[in-house]
């Protein structure tokens, strides 16, 4: 499949926010791109605060978040538990089914995981392994404070480890006063994984519109190291 799986080294470390707005930013260029998180809990697809609505608002795409997100449950806890306990089953081989549904209608997707790599995600499978059923490359979102070099780094090892292609990091949420603080974190990402760190995305506030979100995703990340992986 052509385009990005976004996974993190955490949960809520801002990776539906970066998804959605490199959707947003790689459209308004002219890239024919679609979005897609299989599997959400925590929301219902349907919920205006679930992932899936935020994914859809963000990219300004014209898919339902039903569409985007077939398989949600209410609970928030890890995917395979949160299907397990609403009584339902969901298998690998379903939710590659939903991504390529969606790339059906457009020419590359950002496909957008759970938590991190070693998530347990359906019946039979963790994250790391829908990623490799997908063969896309990857970007990794991390929070840009004290810990993230040692769970970046352990993140861009299991990926590599499993044979999967990372295409950057991104650090999201700095604050202005920790700027230099974050610029050596990201260093020694870079340094020790030789993996480049494609940009670091500052805290955007609580609420922030789509228009906000995009102009600050395009500022921050190198966009053209992204298109060279989409050529």
């Amino acid at each position: 499949m052509k385009g990005f799986f976004v996974t993190a080294t955490d949960t809520e470390v801002g990776k539906t926010v970066v998804a959605g707005a490199l959707a947003g930013v790689l459209r308004k260029r002219g890239y024919d791109v679609g979005v897609c998180k299989p599997i959400q809990s925590g929301h219902l697809s349907c919920d205006p605060a679930g992932d899936a609505s935020r994914l859809q608002y963000l990219s300004g795409v014209e898919t339902y978040a039903s569409h985007i997100c077939p398989f949600s449950v209410k609970e928030p806890l890890a995917p395979r538990l949160a299907i397990k306990r609403a009584g339902k089953q969901v298998f690998l081989a379903d939710v590659v089914r939903c991504c390529k549904n969606i790339q059906e209608y457009f020419e590359y997707i950002i496909v957008e995981g759970a938590g991190g790599l070693i998530v347990p995600y359906t019946e039979d499978a963790l994250v790391a392994d829908f990623a490799q059923a997908l063969n896309m490359p990857l970007l990794i979102v991390a929070r840009p404070t004290l810990g993230t070099v040692n769970h970046t780094l352990m993140t861009i090892e299991c990926a590599k480890a499993r044979g999967l292609k990372v295409a950057g990091v991104i650090l999201s949420g700095y604050r202005d006063e920790a700027l230099e603080r974050v610029k050596e974190n990201r260093d020694m990402i870079e340094q020790f994984s030789g993996v480049p760190v494609l940009g670091m995305i500052p805290w955007l506030g609580k609420e922030f519109t789509r228009e906000y979100a995009l102009e600050a995703t395009e500022y921050s990340i190198h966009i053209s190291k992204l298109e060279e992986w989409l050529a």
